[in-house]
Order: structure tokens, then sequence, then C-alpha cells
């Protein structure tokens, strides 16, 4: 993998790392309907004066209709239902279960993208990944009936992202520039979901604590957030750039550690290690290094 493709990763890793926190404070006093709208309206807001200004919505051309169809697969669904999700579930437990995302893609890939098949040392690198998110963070499901559903949730929004990040590399969007499907499909899915937030706005103005997550949700784990993902993709691949869902767990660990104050014990650590190792191998096991070739701008 490349010198930028590892600085995509890393960049994901942390926007992608904290939205479950951010959200577990949301959902405490709102509706998971009205956080995700919030969310998704900030950054079309903040989106859509950029699309503007670059001519990024116009390149879409007639097109338009099959990103705002994409957006159901890979934002407006997913985001609704891991938000549900974390209303019976931890937010740890989401991030454990959304490291499935590039097993399924695997396992999607076999009827959709030979490209993206995973075999030999990748596939050990994300067995090894797996690994380490269940010595990080265990397996808290139980039988509780409760937290069977949230966990059910997160993993139809597993599989959403999972094939949104497959049918992201199909041509027909491949040729369209990231800033202007990132934009469609952000303003797509809040107008969408409007009807169902309105029917649950709250009675009073939210706390400090409440807006502040749902300004960071909006502006930094989807605006930026996704804007790097596109990049990410077309860097490095659909699978390859999925390995980040590895890292998102010990991002929130880190979180807890600095902030709420948690324990930090040898687990973690060996935990936090399986992750690294083996989001490294299924990448390829190689260091980053520049490329030879430069490639031709993009439009984003």
């Amino acid at each position: 993998m490349t010198r930028k493709g590892w600085l995509l990763f890393i960049a994901i890793s942390i926007f992608w790392g904290i939205p479950y926190f951010f959200i577990k404070i949301a959902v405490q006093q709102l509706d998971p309907s009205v956080v995700v709208f919030a969310r998704l309206s900030i950054a079309a807001i903040v989106l859509i004066p950029i699309a503007l200004r670059h001519g990024a919505l116009q390149q879409l051309g007639r097109r338009w209709w099959l990103v705002a169809a994409l957006a159901l697969v890979q934002i407006a669904a997913p985001f609704l239902l891991i938000s549900y999700g974390e209303t019976h579930i931890s937010s740890s437990l989401t991030s454990l279960l959304i490291a499935s995302e590039p097993l399924l893609i695997a396992l999607f890939a076999l009827r959709l993208d030979a490209r993206e098949r995973v075999n030999g040392l990748r596939l050990i690198g994300l067995l090894i990944g797996m690994l380490g998110v269940i010595a990080l963070l265990g397996l808290d499901v139980g039988g509780d009936s409760q937290e069977l559903l949230g966990a059910g949730l997160v993993l139809l929004a597993t599989c959403g992202y999972a094939i949104g990040a497959l049918l992201i590399r199909h041509p027909v969007f491949a040729a369209l520039p990231n800033l202007g499907m990132v934009t469609v499909e952000c303003t797509a899915s809040a107008i969408v979901l409007a009807p169902l937030a309105l029917t649950h706005l709250p009675h009073q103005l939210p706390s400090i604590e409440i807006l502040a997550s749902l300004l960071a949700l909006g502006l930094i784990c989807t605006a930026l957030a996704y804007l790097t993902f596109f990049a990410l993709v077309a860097e490095v691949g659909a699978s390859r750039g999925s390995v980040f869902t590895y890292v998102n767990p010990a991002v929130a660990v880190l979180l807890g550690i600095t902030i709420l104050g948690e324990s930090f014990t040898a687990a973690t650590v060996a935990g936090f290690l399986l992750i690294i190792l083996g989001s490294w191998l299924s990448t390829g096991g190689k260091l980053p290094r520049p490329k030879t070739l430069v490639k031709p701008a993009k439009n984003v």
C-alpha cells in the first residue's frame, strides 16, 4: 500500500473510530432518527457550497439519481440502524460488530467483484484482526433479547457498508467526482429521513453536550470522513480500505482511557497489537512506499 494510502487509512481510522462515542451520547436524549437527520443535515450544509464552487454537482449529470439510490444503502439505512442499535448495546460492541465489514466484503465479492476476493496472507490478516478485536473488547451479546436486537441492527448496517464499498468501485460511480457523490448522498439521505425525524423532535433544546456531539458527527464523522473514505477506496480498493474497521475499536478504547478513565490491561495491549498486525497483513504485508508514477488529478 502506498504512503498516501497509509495516511488516508490513519485518518479514516480516527474519523470513524469516534462516532460511536458521540452517537452513544446523543441517543441518551434524542431519538436515533433525529440524531441521524441532524448529522446528515449538518454535513450537507457544509458540503453543498463546496460542491457548487467546484462544479462537482454538475458533473454528476443524469447519474445523480443513481448516487441518491446508493445513499440509501451506504448512508441512510446504516446510520439509522447503528443509532437504533446503540440504544440497546454499547458503543464498544457496536464497533466490534462493524469490524466484520472486510469479511462481509470478501463474502459479497464472490458475486459482485472478483477483484476484491481475499485469500492467502490477506485472509490470514483479516482473521488475525478479528481475533484482536475479540481480545480487545470481548463478545458481550449473551442471551439478552434487547442486546441481540441491537446487535442484529448493527450487523445489517455493516452489510450496507460492505455492499456500498463494493458498489462505489463500479465504473458508473468510479468516474464521478467524489465531492459531488458524498454531497448528494448526505443530502438525499437527510431528505428521506426528514419525515421520520420531524415526528420525533425533542420537546426542549438538547444540552450543550448533545449539540456538540451532533456537530462532531456532522462535520468530522460524516462530511470529512466520507471524503477521506472515497479517496481511500480509490487508492487501495474496497476490502483493503475497509480494514480501518479493525482500528476503530482501538480508537474507542483510547477514548475510554483518556476521557472516561477506563482501565488499561494486558488484554488491551494484546488486542491492539493483534489488530495492528492483522491490518498490516491484510493490506499486503508491505511497508508504504511512494508511487513511481503520478496519477492524473481527479476532481473531488
